[in-house]
């Protein structure tokens, strides 16, 4: 790849200041001084920037504990992205995996490894996404048997067999409430809110806890990131 992209990956700097710093001969190969910004390098090399050395990882991977009032995308003019959480270490390639809604907390998974993101995203893949939800009413029996059957929803769509468990129905002076886990291996849109609606409840709160084998730090506050240990990375990777 060209140098200057190798540094701009690697979040050095903006595509034109690393051409700038380029051309002033702040940047070493291998201990030579390169002022080419589209001098090829493999990433095997040592390069350094202003004497500070530059490693080059191909993958990066991070779990956000997304807060309410986010979207889940790249860039946005009028809302904060889960990108923008992570602040300066932001590599320009990242992304998210998958779509939360910008009122939905919990478990997000920003990396660049997009076959990664494929096996995990693809339906056939069959990747267990857990929430857990409070929802008006209460929860029956018939609402369990309902999202093991697969769901019609209002625009015509079928949802695929998920699991309800039921944790909790609380009942207060306005209104009761149930607390749920639903575990579901698709993702359409507002599926889990649509889900509900499906059997007459409106979801009042929703948090995805985990995504196949990764699953949520509770030590992580919310609005916060960190990368995935060597253990996470290995077993999303182990995914067929």
């Amino acid at each position: 790849m060209r140098l200057d992209k190798y540094l701009a990956d690697m979040n050095a700097g903006t595509r034109k200041e690393l051409k700038t710093a380029i051309r002033k001969g702040l940047v070493t190969v291998n201990g030579q001084v390169i002022r080419d910004a589209g001098f090829h390098v493999t990433g095997n090399e040592t390069i350094s920037l202003d004497g500070e050395e530059i490693g080059y990882q191909a993958f990066e991977y991070y779990m956000l504990n997304k807060p309410a009032g986010v979207i889940s995308a790249t860039e946005d003019r009028r809302h904060r992205t889960v990108l923008d959480l992570l602040g300066d270490r932001r590599r320009r390639d990242l992304f998210p995996v998958g779509r939360l809604d910008i009122d939905t907390t919990g478990l997000l998974l920003i990396t660049n490894d997009g076959a990664l993101a494929h096996r995990l995203l693809a339906p056939k893949h069959h990747v267990d996404k857990v929430y857990r939800a409070a929802v008006t009413g209460t929860v029956t029996e018939s609402d369990i048997r309902a999202f093991a059957e697969g769901l019609r929803l209002e625009d015509g769509l079928t949802a695929m067999p998920a699991e309800l468990r039921l944790l909790e129905v609380r009942q207060n002076s306005a209104e009761t409430v149930s607390f749920v886990e639903v575990t579901i291996r698709e993702g359409k849109f507002h599926q889990v809110k649509r889900m509900f609606e499906a059997v007459g409840k409106k979801v009042l709160t929703l948090q995805r806890i985990s995504m196949g084998p990764l699953v949520l730090d509770r030590s992580l506050p919310e609005g916060e990131a960190r990368p995935l240990t060597e253990e996470e990375i290995q077993a999303l990777l182990s995914l067929s």
